[in-house]
Parts: C-alpha cells; structure tokens; sequence
C-alpha cells in the first residue's frame, strides 16, 4: 500500500519551498501583494478602471511617488496594465488583467478575515501595550 504523502516534513519545520529564496511564494509574491497598498489598489481596481488621479483620490493617505512605484510594480506583476490614450493632456487608465482578477477571490478573503476580527485584534493590542507599558515603567 501506497504512505500518504506529508503535507509538511516534520512538525514545527515548514515545507521546503519556504527555504529556497527564489521559489517561495511568500517573498516572490504575497510579500508584495499583502502589503497595505497594492492590496488597496487592486481592490479599487476590481470595481473597474480608473485613472491615476482616481486611485489617488480613493487612496488620500498614499503619496503620489508610492502609488506610481505600486502602479509599476503591479503592471512589472502582470496584475494590471497601463493604457494610454491620446488627447492633451494624456489620459492613462489602469486595470486588472486576467491574472490581477483572478486575486480578487483570496483579497476579498483576506478583507472580510479583517473586517470580521479588526475588532478582536484592536482589544488584544491595546492589552498587549498596556502589559508592556507596565513592564517597562516597572
């Protein structure tokens, strides 16, 4: 009889890919895609098209120089593309490719994971920094 294969090598040590720096998908991908602004701006994204001042201004506590490296990033990603459309001034639209889209399910995921216990954690950290408070000022 076939032994079924381990999910993970042994307990308390994570499977292999995590070790190997060029193929694990926690520093290759969801490092970046987990962060606060792609996060936000593929969310926006997902209820269609906008333009650069758009997401600016559905972002305000983005600064222009990060939503522009965010932008860049997420297109280097294959997530979004960039057209640009003649007239003066230019106009420059971005959206969600297939590949961005198809992200969509697991950020919703992880939006209403938030949603559902921002909460709870918000309690929890202000008991973790009263105790710390405590400690440091005995």
């Amino acid at each position: 009889m076939k032994q079924p294969v381990k999910a993970y090598p042994s307990p308390g040590k994570a499977p292999d890919i995590f070790y190997n720096t060029k193929i694990c998908p926690v520093r290759n991908l969801l490092g970046q895609l987990g962060r606060k602004w792609p996060s936000l701006i593929l969310c926006h994204l997902s209820f269609g098209s906008h333009r650069f001042s758009e997401l600016r201004g559905a972002i305000p506590d983005i600064s222009q120089r990060m939503l522009a490296q965010s932008l860049r990033e997420l297109e280097r990603d294959g997530l979004i593309t960039r057209e640009t459309r003649g007239g003066v001034p230019l106009r420059v639209d971005y959206a969600l490719t297939p590949l961005g889209e198809s992200f969509i399910v697991p950020l919703q995921a992880m939006m209403n994971w938030g949603g559902k216990h921002l909460g709870r954690v918000e309690v929890i950290r202000r008991a973790y920094d009263a105790e710390t408070n405590v400690k440091a000022a005995g």
